[in-house]
């Protein structure tokens, strides 16, 4: 029936919208009323569902991890296939990383806005590391999420940083399989095997 509301449809809508705006503005630079006319909805609509800006980011931010998530699944005995889909998602969204090196900026070190969800969410992710090093198939010698953690940094940060990678590493189709047979040969030595039972991709 035309003029009929469909709440989920405009929260989609509102959704990709703030995405859009959040990753490239951020929070404090951000703007409703650029998100309610390109998510054709009524800006107070917005505050109703949302509450305020902040809220609308933290509940976008999460989503995007949530569907990162979902897309690709921790997977400790395929890290090469787990690190290869991670960097192809950060290739094809990178609004992701940008609204979390956002978050990073605007909160810097204090609390962010439901921080014992984000705990929760990353300790599932990193429990897979803590099962594997108990079952010995993983070297113990770096904490879990100390590993988690820094594996996250190794295939985000192509994404963060196009230009460095571009200058330092090239932008051929070739050049990016390098980096990322190069990224997979690190994450093997800091896990302390090689999850292929091969030779490790020549680096360089």
């Amino acid at each position: 029936m035309a003029g009929v509301r469909d709440p989920e449809a405009t929260k989609a809508r509102i959704f990709e919208a703030a995405t859009a705006e959040f990753a490239a503005y951020g929070i404090a630079g951000a703007r409703i009323d650029r998100i309610a006319r390109e998510a054709r909805a009524n800006k107070q609509l917005i505050y109703a569902y949302f509450g305020n800006k902040a809220e609308l980011f933290s509940q976008v931010l999460e989503r995007r991890l949530i569907e990162l998530a979902a897309a690709n699944p921790v997977d400790t005995e395929d890290l090469d296939g787990w690190i290869d889909r991670q960097m192809a998602y950060h290739a094809a969204h990178p609004e992701l990383v940008r609204l979390v090196f956002w978050e990073g900026l605007e909160y810097g070190a204090g609390g962010i806005p439901h921080e014992k969800e984000r705990a929760d969410h990353y300790s599932r992710k990193a429990a897979a590391f803590v099962e594997a090093q108990a079952r010995g198939e993983i070297d113990a010698t770096i904490p879990a999420a100390d590993l988690f953690f820094m594996l996250i940094a190794l295939v985000s940060w192509p994404t963060v940083q196009p230009q460095m990678r571009r200058i330092l590493i090239g932008d051929t189709d070739e050049d990016r399989e390098r980096l990322r047979a190069s990224v997979r040969t690190a994450a093997r030595r800091l896990i302390g095997r090689d999850l292929t039972g091969g030779e490790a991709p020549p680096v360089g």
